[in-house]
């Protein structure tokens, strides 16, 4: 027990951890705790994956049809994601799918809690669900999802990609940190039976709903981050 509190202080802080003993003990009670951050990943210009993984093709996906059905997300998750804009980046090896990136522009209706997330800048896009097999995750399938997401999103202009990502995963928390993301803020989220409380570090701060169709709303803008040149 003392090793893996230490391990979870080395690996998440001491006050992330502190909130990971919370949400464990209060998973025991049927409530669910989430701690987010929010962060603004610079669009790079260059090659993240330095020719690695050609044999990886990507393919961008923009309807139902085109995502298989043994993805790990239920089909009604799917159509959501599809009915608010989002699109699909794949990662095949073959006739094998090893990895996946949903974004969409604009706004986007969370699936873990009830929020949604509002992007005041054209030049900024919302990423999320970035999934990796886990045979796939000591090769290039990571970077190349992302090397073609870049290009994909320069294309259109775009040069911040944001998103929420646990404080508890500290695997996902190094990784963007490595790509050269920026922190915006962050909010923790107490969900019990119908109830739900929001303490937050941007607008509106304080929210507690009980109906589904009640829901925080909370808007992110990359302008003030500046020109930054674009990540490695």
């Amino acid at each position: 027990m003392k090793n893996r509190l230490t391990h979870n202080i080395v690996q998440l802080g001491y006050w992330n951890a502190a909130w990971y003993g919370v949400h464990r003990l209060l998973g025991l009670f049927g409530w669910r705790l989430y701690k987010y951050y929010f962060l603004a990943q610079p669009v790079a210009a260059a090659e993240l994956a330095r020719g690695r993984g050609k044999a990886i093709d990507v393919r961008l996906a923009t309807g139902e049809g085109e995502v298989p059905a043994d993805c790990g997300r239920s089909r009604a998750v799917v159509a959501q994601r599809f009915a608010q804009g989002a699109q699909c980046l794949q990662a095949w090896r073959g006739a094998e799918l090893t990895g996946y990136l949903w974004f969409l522009h604009d706004a986007y209706l969370e699936d873990e809690v009830r929020v949604r997330y509002h992007l005041t800048a054209a030049e900024s896009v919302w990423d999320f669900d970035v999934y990796v097999t886990p045979e796939a995750r000591l090769g290039p399938t990571f970077l190349r999802l992302w090397d073609e997401t870049n290009h994909l999103l320069r294309g259109r202009g775009v040069r911040w990609s944001c998103s929420r990502i646990s404080a508890f995963n500290a695997g996902s928390r190094h990784a963007h940190a490595r790509l050269g993301a920026v922190e915006l803020d962050g909010a923790l989220f107490l969900c019990c039976g119908r109830w739900q409380w929001m303490l937050a570090s941007c607008a509106p701060y304080v929210h507690l709903s009980r109906r589904p169709e009640a829901f925080p709303e909370l808007h992110f803008d990359t302008r003030p981050l500046g020109r930054r040149r674009a990540g490695p």
